[in-house]
């Protein structure tokens, strides 16, 4: 075969390199054009599934409505000297006068009718040396008595009388006074009974355990 060989300063080679190349580079251009409409054409990939929505925040509880507030604890304002068993010793000062006491809750109360509402009840036995009074038995049955009305308190197989007022009750006889308390330390349970103005008839039963205890540490206290 013979080389044709193509004089570089020759115009007429310089037109024909030229033509050549334009040529060239329109394949080339429609060559792009239709890979790239091909690829227009292909379908899209499916996409990724949505995660899933959250769940829709729960509505904000209403508020609930203030408590009744609740009645004084009688040992609220005291110091507690020390807990024995059922019963607790406390020291307070109100008006600057000292006082000392053993308290406790009954370990059940039941009222008659049943499910009768009432404020908490407690036992105490109390001594104020400024008044010269030593070992005063009381309770508070957590609702206003019945005008007139005795409770009555029992330890084994002795019994008591108890005058009313209001809320509270005492000993109604001070000479029984300090023949309770020593029933109290020996015994092992103190069941008081009364009424409500409304005619309800309560029973509570104190637990006397640890109550000697408590009341050595308020002598302690309260010499």
């Amino acid at each position: 075969m013979k080389t044709v060989k193509f004089d570089r300063q020759d115009p007429m080679n310089r037109t024909f390199l030229f033509r050549t190349a334009i040529a060239m580079l329109a394949v080339s251009a429609c060559a792009f054009a239709t890979a790239a409409s091909a690829q227009q054409k292909k379908p899209a990939a499916p996409a990724t599934p949505a995660a899933k929505p959250a769940a829709k925040p729960a509505a904000k509880p209403a508020a609930k409505p203030a408590a009744k507030p609740a009645k004084s604890d009688p040992t609220e304002q005291a110091v507690l000297l020390g807990q024995f068993d059922d019963w607790g010793a406390y020291k307070a000062t109100p008006g600057g006068k000292k006082v000392c006491f053993a308290l406790a809750k009954p370990t059940s109360a039941t009222t008659e009718p049943a499910g009768r509402p009432r404020d908490p009840s407690y036992a105490f036995v109390s001594t104020r040396p400024a008044e010269k009074v030593k070992n005063e038995v009381s309770v508070i049955v957590g609702y206003t008595q019945k005008p007139n009305y005795d409770a009555a308190a029992t330890i084994g197989s002795a019994n008591y009388v108890m005058y009313t007022q209001n809320d509270g009750a005492w000993v109604k006889n001070a000479a029984e006074e300090a023949q309770m308390v020593d029933a109290m330390r020996k015994g092992s349970d103190l069941v008081v009974r009364s009424e409500s103005g409304r005619g309800t008839k309560t029973t509570d039963t104190y637990s006397l355990k640890g109550m000697a205890q408590a009341l050595e540490k308020v002598a302690e206290e309260c010499k």
